[in-house]
């Protein structure tokens, strides 16, 4: 378990260096010469735009440019935002805590409505409790999480008045918001373990247990479910981007604070270290996710440990 532990911390170190690799390549993507795309909405002279140069060392060779931009990374420097004239890494401090707690609750909401859901489709598989399970997940699919916030402001917001359509007042400001977030995942979650409890559950050895009189909730709670689990705690580190992602769209749909609210905000300015810092910051966040993920399918499997073990 040890060796697989640290085997996965130092796998992530190439995979930030790649990242902080195109994230960087960012300022350099933009056609023609990015000081100019930066100005070019505010009459700048030619000495403004040779002063941005110069603030943003594209007079420098490219490899001393990455240097110095990787420096900055290793301490803890995002570079200084055009638009709020401030650090980058304090802007995104102060609304990383608003966009967790969107992405936690709404994956506290799919493992709470997901596994109950998987649970009961496999136990009553191709009964009517079944049926209704996946079509309530297919639905849940098939609409994205922005389209769900849409619907659910319109019906349960600006008809009915149940929740407020916008801003962080209350708690009930957050329902919405992670209903849209979470419900296609918890749909994505429920038939996952549906698949996966109903191969188990046809498995030998638990035809065998049960043969052998040990309960049926005994069979499920202490042996299926726990084999059943891995792939669905793999998705959701596999989904925890796609959450990280949606909620950019949540944030601007319900006028919520948070990364991804700053992060279209600093695309529209064209405010390119604080489009950088955000990138960078949340596939950082969507790594450290997937590794305790991997970390927590190595303690609930023994296979994974076995594998590292025997290495």
């Amino acid at each position: 378990m040890l060796r697989y532990c640290v085997f996965r911390v130092v796998s992530i170190i190439p995979v930030l260096l790649g990242m902080s690799l195109l994230v960087f390549f960012i300022l350099h993507l933009i056609p023609g010469d990015p000081a100019q795309a930066i100005l070019f909405q505010v009459g700048a002279t030619a000495e403004d735009v040779a002063s941005m140069r110069e603030r943003l060392g594209l007079e420098d060779p490219l490899w001393e440019q990455y240097l110095s931009y990787l420096g900055g990374l290793l301490q803890g420097d995002l570079g200084t935002s055009f638009l709020y004239k401030q650090p980058v890494s304090e802007k995104v401090i102060g609304l990383l805590p608003h966009t967790l707690l969107l992405g936690g609750g709404a994956l506290g909401l799919a493992l709470l409505v997901g596994i109950p859901a998987g649970i009961t489709a496999a136990l009553f598989r191709d009964r009517f409790l079944d049926k209704l399970v996946t079509g309530i997940a297919v639905t849940g699919v098939a609409f994205p999480a922005f389209w769900l916030g849409l619907l659910l402001t319109k019906y349960f917001a600006l008809e009915l008045g149940w929740f407020p359509s916008l801003g962080t007042g209350s708690l009930k400001a957050l329902v919405l918001p992670i209903v849209s977030l979470g419900w296609p995942l918890a749909a994505i979650l429920s038939r996952l373990l549906r698949e996966s409890l109903t191969e188990v559950l046809r498995s030998p050895y638990l035809i065998s247990a049960r043969s052998r009189g040990y309960s049926g909730i005994r069979v499920l709670f202490r042996h299926s479910l726990r084999s059943a689990i891995g792939p669905v705690v793999s998705m959701v580190g596999l989904q925890f981007g796609g959450v990280i992602a949606g909620a950019v769209a949540i944030e601007v749909i319900f006028g919520r604070p948070g990364v991804g609210s700053y992060l279209v905000e600093s695309m529209r300015a064209k405010d390119i270290p604080a489009v950088q810092g955000i990138i960078l910051t949340i596939g950082v966040v969507y790594l450290l996710a997937n590794l305790l993920v991997d970390l927590g399918r190595a303690g609930l499997e023994p296979r994974v440990r076995d594998e590292w073990s025997s290495r």
